[in-house]
């Protein structure tokens, strides 16, 4: 992975923890995040008037994609539905990339050398460690646990489909652009099966914060859809989850949350990773 491809892929992680942020604004957790989407959408809108459409190839690729994604707001709404997010979020955000790097081999053929594995596997745990931290009991509901299981393999899903749809459209930014609008019209129509004209009325004066929201979510998985196509994507997925490490720095430059041992460790293991995965 080139450093330049490493920092960027930093970045939207940092942009990727921005975009999870406002998902505190006072809305139900679907309703949040079908109105980032929805926002997501409307910003690249745009955009589709000046881009061409992907060619053949990368259609199957962006209609599973679709798929995984609704699977993905699904699982993850429900899980935060009946489950503490400082023990789910581990469990969906850190088991995906362990995922990833399995199916990657198998699927796309793409090897990782044995720092890299290393690499992805201190990364993770830290992930964990520093997440389950963040609990408030350790006792996990199975049901919670059962759709953070089921989130972390959509999670997989929608990273190998991304990755191979990108190379195969030719073009990461076209490819990024037409999904985050289907992602978007798909959540807008779900929203509505769901909740009817009444969604809009919920989500009407959070729209700013949607907005802002959508950009932060679009530029992080722009930036991580992009760099697969130029490195490994199972690479790509674990530095994403680098993200959860600039949530605790806010939190605790922020929000001035103490810095206790167990973060500093999983602060220590994560940068290990990086480290590890840089010189992969």
């Amino acid at each position: 992975m080139e450093t330049h491809v490493f920092f960027a892929v930093l970045f939207g992680a940092a942009c990727h923890a921005g975009w999870n942020a406002f998902l505190k604004i006072k809305l139900d957790p679907f309703s949040a995040m079908a109105l980032i989407a929805i926002m997501s959408a409307l910003v690249v809108l745009p955009l589709v008037a000046v881009l061409p459409l992907p060619p053949p190839p990368a259609w199957p690729w962006l209609a599973a994609s679709v798929v995984c994604h609704l699977g993905y707001f699904i699982g993850l709404t429900e899980a935060y539905r009946t489950g503490d997010m400082g023990q789910v979020y581990p469990i969906a955000r850190g088991t995906a990339p362990l995922l990833t790097a399995i199916a990657g081999t198998i699927f796309v053929g793409e090897l990782i050398g044995l720092r890299g594995w290393i690499g992805i596997v201190a990364l993770v745990s830290g992930v964990f460690l520093l997440s389950l931290y963040g609990g408030r009991s350790l006792t996990f509901d199975k049901r919670a646990v059962a759709f953070a299981l089921f989130t972390a393999v959509t999670i997989c899903g929608y990273s190998i489909v991304d990755g191979s749809g990108a190379r195969a459209s030719g073009n990461a930014h076209v490819y990024t652009v037409w999904l985050f609008l289907f992602d978007g019209t798909m959540m807008l129509i779900f929203a509505l099966l769901r909740r009817g004209m009444a969604f809009f009325a919920d989500v009407a004066i959070y729209w700013k914060t949607g907005l802002i929201g959508g950009v932060l979510s679009l530029a992080a998985y722009w930036i991580a859809i992009w760099a697969m196509t130029v490195a490994p994507i199972a690479l790509v997925a674990a530095l994403r989850e680098t993200s959860v490490l600039f949530a605790t720095a806010i939190a605790v430059v922020v929000l001035k949350e103490p810095l206790q041992p167990p973060r500093i460790i999983a602060a220590l293991m994560i940068v290990t990773g990086l480290v590890l995965i840089r010189l992969q």
